[in-house]
């Protein structure tokens, strides 16, 4: 709600909402290159053409550091809602796929663009109450980074305009208290549980269905077909762009290896990938994709399987 933005940033979104052309939230997000973004209205942030990465910004946890540098903090607890509470199973990979994105462009060094956003609702009730929408959305001509991403703390520090600054410890002690984040971790939020070979290879072709569906492009599965891959990837316009193999790597699961119909499509497709999406089931999954004569330079690739 606009009473709990910061004046100075709240000026800021006034006068981007009043100078420029009235769009909705969808219109906004997709006329900076999301091209699916009508089907992901409800995301928290998103892959746009060139490979760039668009992310919400709520308002109302910006604070105004030294110099009237902006900055907010990201908790990379994925369970819990800002208010309090469990987060439902879509609300939990909502946030999940929002710090893959976010550590992509962290581990990168590259900055990220954000839409600005206010909300009907208190803040702290933006993820229980089911009437909450945005208020007002606009883009954010200064682009942003992640300064900062502490694990051990659960803790990001978004920062907005040039590198080079980071908000004082005091800074970021006001901030947890207006943002609700913990000042020590006590337990963890998210304990780690056992996940079978199946449901992480499960987590691996979905992340990857994502990653791909966020282009706009077509993702379809076709592993029961046994055709030497798992999903074949199409233009908007229908053209085969590539045939795909999924493979999730973990501590749990390091060790990788191709099927005799996968390495057979591999020698014969020239459209063929091997896609290793490592700790699929985790918060922060990351991929990398290689060709044919490059699979064994992927993590735990074992030859001959």
């Amino acid at each position: 709600m606009d009473k709990e933005v910061d004046p100075q940033v709240l000026a800021v979104i006034n006068e981007k909402r009043l100078s420029g052309p009235r769009l909705t939230p969808v219109e906004i997000v997709e006329k900076m290159g999301v091209l699916a973004a009508r089907e992901k209205p409800f995301d928290y942030a998103w892959l746009a053409s060139g490979d760039s990465v668009i992310a919400t910004i709520w308002a109302e946890h910006v604070s105004v550091g030294a110099g009237g540098r902006w900055f907010c903090l990201e908790s990379l607890d994925t369970q819990s809602r800002a208010g309090g509470g469990t987060r439902s199973p879509n609300q939990v990979q909502r946030a999940k796929d929002r710090l893959v994105l976010l550590k992509r462009t962290f581990d990168a060094e590259q900055s990220f663009r954000a839409v600005l956003q206010t909300n009907r609702v208190a803040i702290e009730e933006l993820e229980s109450n089911r009437s909450a929408k945005v208020s007002t959305r606009v883009r954010d001509d200064e682009a942003w980074h992640v300064g900062s991403w502490q694990s051990a703390e659960r803790l990001a520090v978004l920062v907005r305009g040039p590198r080079g600054w980071l908000p004082s410890a005091e800074e970021i002690q006001a901030a947890r208290v207006r943002r609700g984040v913990p000042a020590e971790v006590t337990g963890d939020p998210a304990p780690s549980v056992d996940v079978s070979a199946e449901d992480e290879q499960a987590a691996a072709l979905a992340y990857v269905t994502r990653h791909f569906t966020g282009y706009g492009y077509g993702a379809l599965d076709l592993r029961s077909e046994q055709l030497g891959y798992d999903i074949e990837v199409k233009s908007p316009k229908g053209q085969v762009l590539l045939r795909v193999v999924v493979k999730g790597v973990s501590p749990a699961s390091p060790r990788i290896a191709l099927t005799r119909e996968e390495a057979a499509c591999a020698a014969r497709d020239k459209l063929w990938r091997l896609l290793v999406v490592s700790d699929p089931a985790g918060p922060a999954a990351q991929h990398k994709i290689y060709k044919a004569d490059e699979v064994d330079q992927a993590p735990g690739f074992e030859a001959g399987g």
